[in-house]
């Protein structure tokens, strides 16, 4: 059951009419209201990688929908200036693949650089949190060295402390195949209940068929990119 919270709140996202543009060369997506709400865990089966980050880039506010309008915490970002925009983003973790990670710059100042922009938080208790994710996802400590030393084990370990960093009040997981690892999954529904039972959401977006057909895992909207259509599925059973 999604976690309880107050009738009438705000939604985390919500799309209004909106149709995406997921690939060149092919139409918009069919109009599509939906809404994820405080507690909500949606789960998507994105089709391809290009649909995934569109729909990742979409709900972020970074590419604007062909039509309709797509809000965030009740602002549509559309209406709301760069300063504006990139501030209201500072609330919003997310789990990227391509273009994950600045190569002249240490894992750790990656995954920290993003909360020191947008919160007045110390540097320090802000690195002690990040220590504890580490744990939590499995990794000794916060990874200190350059990138390129590491496996890409390790680097989605770090990237999902990254996206869970902070107080999000949205999580945006893009597809990657490392998240249905061994010792992955059960630390990261974790870490996204924690985000559910403080009024947050997270939006998971898979390409994996094991992720996507698991009934097990507490997802509280399943959502399917298929035909130009963003459709709504039951939960298997």
């Amino acid at each position: 059951m999604p976690p309880a919270h107050p009738a009438g709140a705000t939604a985390i996202l919500a799309f209004e009419g909106a149709r995406l543009d997921l690939a060149p060369g092919l139409p918009p997506t069919r109009a599509r209201d939906l809404v994820v709400s405080p507690g909500d865990l949606a789960l998507c089966d994105a089709g391809d990688e290009a649909s995934c980050r569109a729909f990742a880039d979409a709900a972020a506010g970074i590419a604007a929908p062909a039509a309709g309008r797509i809000l965030f915490l009740g602002q549509d970002w559309a209406a709301l200036g760069p300063d504006e925009a990139n501030a209201l983003r500072g609330r919003i973790g997310r789990l990227v693949r391509q273009g994950a990670w600045i190569e002249d710059m240490s894992v750790a100042d990656n995954v920290l650089v993003q909360q020191l922009h947008h919160t007045r938080r110390d540097a320090a208790a802000l690195a002690a949190d990040a220590a504890r994710l580490a744990l939590r996802f499995g990794l000794p400590g916060l990874p200190a060295g350059m990138p390129a030393a590491f496996g890409s084990a390790d680097l989605g370990r770090a990237a999902l402390v990254r996206a869970f960093l902070g107080r999000p009040r949205m999580v945006v997981i893009e597809h990657d195949p490392q998240l249905s690892a061994a010792g992955v999954l059960e630390p990261l529904i974790d870490a996204a209940r924690t985000v559910r039972d403080r009024g947050g959401a997270v939006l998971w977006l898979t390409l994996d068929p094991g992720v996507w057909g698991d009934a097990s895992l507490p997802a509280t909207r399943r959502l399917r990119i298929i035909g130009g259509e963003i459709r709504e599925e039951a939960r298997p059973t």
